[in-house]
């Protein structure tokens, strides 16, 4: 993958949702191998963004490019990640039939799969270190775990893009930690930009480049430098927000009290 190639280009561009603007001026590239998280406060427009990538939402004005397309036309490209993703695919299915809806969804449950496709679920089950529990229903993992399917679900078809909509949401600390350590090696060894929904920027900063925020109506991008920034994040959340170095050099954000 070129290190100059662009795979989110917007140029001008507004949504527009019942009537109402739900933001606007968006005009930036994100470049390819990046991994970029969507912050905002409640009902600022973050999952909006995603849809507007995946073709599900359309633009008011101006022109999105996905890796140089239309949004929706390179949705093969893209792994996608709902929120309460086990809710969307079943409570009762395994983890590896989860996997295979990766790659023939409209096909699941009827005739047999292929040699080739289970060996391509094996193979991203392991990836993200989930062959453990791959024989075991969804109803029947962690947040964690569960988290983890979905990513290979994400991964099987071998994408250039993974889209996750707020993927720390309920997990404790320690998954959350492994879930961004595995986030970053996926990101790595798999070659894909990464696009991710988060309230807490704290556990993702050791992996971001860049973020979008949307602040005052409209759509920002900048590299994680640039974004965390005490006024910036103070004015995008509302609340005094403070940035500090840990004694290690890291950056960690916090709320004063």
């Amino acid at each position: 993958m070129s290190q100059t190639e662009t795979a989110l280009a917007f140029n001008d561009v507004s949504v527009v949702r019942g009537g109402r603007t739900v933001w606007s001026e968006a005009t930036f590239d994100i470049p390819a191998g990046a991994v970029v998280a969507v912050i905002g406060t409640n009902g600022s427009g973050k999952t909006t963004l995603l849809q507007v990538v995946l073709g599900l939402m359309p633009c008011a004005t101006g022109r999105v490019e996905v890796f140089g397309q239309p949004p929706g036309t390179a949705n093969d490209q893209i792994g996608y990640v709902p929120q309460n993703y086990a809710a969307t695919v079943g409570e009762a299915i395994r983890a590896r039939d989860a996997v295979m809806l990766g790659l023939n969804g409209h096909r699941w449950g009827f005739g047999r799969t292929s040699r080739a496709d289970r060996r391509r679920v094996d193979e991203a089950l392991e990836a993200v270190a989930a062959t453990a529990f791959a024989d075991r229903r969804l109803s029947q993992l962690s947040g964690g775990q569960r988290q983890r399917v979905a990513l290979a679900e994400a991964l099987v078809g071998h994408p250039r893009m993974v889209i996750l909509d707020e993927p720390l949401a309920s997990l404790d600390l320690k998954s959350q930690q492994e879930l961004v350590s595995l986030v970053q090696r996926v990101n790595r060894d798999f070659d894909v930009t990464v696009l991710l929904v988060a309230h807490d920027l704290n556990p993702l900063l050791p992996i971001l480049t860049g973020a979008v925020y949307l602040l005052d109506g409209h759509a920002h991008y900048d590299s994680v430098e640039g974004v965390v920034d005490a006024t910036l994040l103070t004015h995008l959340y509302g609340t005094q927000v403070d940035v500090v170095h840990t004694p290690q050099g890291e950056l960690y954000v916090r709320r004063s009290s």
